[in-house]
């Protein structure tokens, strides 16, 4: 077994440990809420609060701070991208008009841009 293959393994594992994380966190904030709310005026907004999303991210910001921290950063990045992108299109795949899509697709792309900064940061100060 050479030298390097603990670490590849350590960093599989991060990225396994990460997008179950980050799906399960999907699930406890945004999951449970499928209904948009209908305002006076016939406007519809939701399904999902404010505050949900916020909750969502800042409860990522641990594990995704602890993974870069250890230089975990394919972690980090990849495993929260790929958790939150299979939860969005899990969650939002039954809409008939497949525009579900392009949701899916800005999630994976901001979760990526957004990891990849804050695991930067952190990596390059600890």
């Amino acid at each position: 077994m050479s030298h390097g293959q603990p670490r590849h393994l350590a960093q599989l594992l991060s990225v396994l440990v990460l997008a179950g994380v980050s799906s399960a966190v999907w699930a406890a904030w945004l999951g449970w809420d499928q209904h948009r709310d209908v305002h006076p005026d016939g406007s519809t907004t939701g399904p999902y609060e404010a505050w949900q999303v916020i909750g969502l991210v800042l409860t990522l910001l641990l594990p995704v701070c602890w993974a870069a921290s250890r230089h975990y950063v394919a972690g980090a990045v990849l495993g929260t991208t790929a958790g939150l992108t299979l939860a969005a299109y899990a969650d939002w795949s039954d809409d008939a008009g497949g525009l579900f899509v392009i949701g899916v697709g800005l999630v994976m792309i901001g979760s990526l841009v957004a990891t990849a900064v804050v695991s930067a940061v952190v990596a390059a100060t600890t």
